[in-house]
């Protein structure tokens, strides 16, 4: 490959208060605990309760794979100095956005000030796939293609079964508390970068938005790093899962990129049509079927979920992935963290025990199995 598809990843984790198993305001404490080894690449987010990590550009899922053991271990680690812990899950289980405390800054009072309760109420927590990309136009015919995927790749993340105390029988309401927000969802197709740059700078003339960066959907060109971006994650809880889907993520990009400089392309569909799918990925995850838009019939998502392997296949070798991407088995067998967290909560009945889960699960894979967790360089 010319182009390397290089690639990075986001998590936001939930604080965790060890003793009442709720939600803690106490970003500041965690990453001032951080280690010098990770402590660039931990932020706060808008609500206090909120931590964010970020890998380093990784060249291939290897790196990726010891990069993210590596930032997960060093936040766990941060967080016990600190008293506290960490859980990677779509939504708390229990704990309520009313009680939040939003993060000082400038950026953050703007978003309030815009949005009000819309912004106080987005107690969520995602995931962040880039994958490099070579050009600006490349760029923008991936995101075209790459939206049929989107709802796909949502289900196998899922993570977000309860909210406020209440199982709410979608599998990432995460999904549906994003969804409020302006300029989300699955974007319009654009048929050439200069098209999607005067979207862009029509809405920045009209005041919608001061930068590119308050553009939310669920793929989006990044505004600054050169790649393209997928936003629509649950965060997972186990570390494998991240590694898998991400991987996935790439390879999708790359297989579309083959039949795009072979001058083919992927078959286009509406966002309306894209968004029905979504709905179903909400809703039912890898329990439920998506619409095979081609053969207009309702196809089991655990099917699809085996197409989209054999899809990629051709692939995944020169990108030195196969055993990351093959991890997708283990989801589909397994179930996702949201299936899991019922099947707890349906054995105790008791969000606590839901939450000593998430921590656990979180916590319990950090451990790569290579010899030395290194920063990569």
């Amino acid at each position: 490959m010319a182009h390397r598809f290089t690639i990075g990843v986001e998590e936001e984790f939930q604080i965790i208060d060890p003793a009442t198993c709720a939600l803690r305001s106490h970003v500041m404490q965690l990453v001032s605990a951080a280690s010098p080894d990770i402590v660039e690449q931990v932020k706060h987010e808008m609500h206090q309760s909120i931590v964010e990590t970020g890998t380093k550009i990784c060249e291939n899922v290897g790196e990726l794979r010891i990069e993210m053991h590596r930032t997960r271990g060093e936040l766990v680690a941060a967080a016990e100095r600190a008293g506290l812990q960490v859980a990677a899950a779509g939504t708390h289980p229990f704990s309520s956005w009313i009680d939040q405390v939003i993060s000082p800054g400038e950026r953050y009072e703007h978003i309030v000030e815009e949005l009000q309760q819309l912004a106080r109420s987005l107690l969520i927590f995602g995931m962040h796939v880039h994958v490099a990309m070579p050009d600006k136009q490349t760029t923008i015919d991936m995101m075209n293609m790459v939206r049929y995927f989107l709802p796909h790749l949502l289900a196998l993340s899922t993570s977000s079964p309860f909210w406020m105390g209440r199982n709410t029988g979608l599998k990432s309401f995460r999904t549906t508390v994003f969804r409020r927000f302006p300029r989300t969802g699955i974007p319009e197709q654009f048929e050439s970068w200069s098209a999607y740059e005067n979207f862009v700078n029509l809405l920045m003339k009209l005041n919608c938005i001061d930068n590119g960066k308050k553009i939310w959907w669920d793929v989006r060109p990044h505004p600054m790093f050169g790649t393209l971006e997928f936003r629509m994650f649950d965060v997972t809880t186990k570390v494998e899962e991240a590694v898998s889907i991400a991987a996935l993520t790439q390879a999708i990009v790359v297989k579309l990129h083959r039949l795009y400089e072979r001058n083919q392309s992927y078959r286009l569909y509406r966002r309306a049509l894209i968004e029905e799918n979504k709905w179903r990925a909400a809703r039912y995850g890898i329990e439920g079927k998506l619409i095979d838009f081609g053969k207009e019939a309702e196809v089991p998502m655990r099917e699809l979920a085996l197409e989209l392997l054999e899809f990629v296949d051709d692939v995944v070798d020169d990108l030195g992935s196969r055993s990351a991407v093959e991890y997708i088995h283990t989801i589909l067998k397994d179930g996702t963290s949201a299936e899991r967290q019922l099947r707890i909560y349906q054995q105790t009945g008791d969000l606590k025990a839901v939450v000593r889960h998430l921590v656990s699960e979180t916590r319990g894979i950090t451990e790569p199995r290579v010899s030395s967790a290194h920063a990569i360089n």
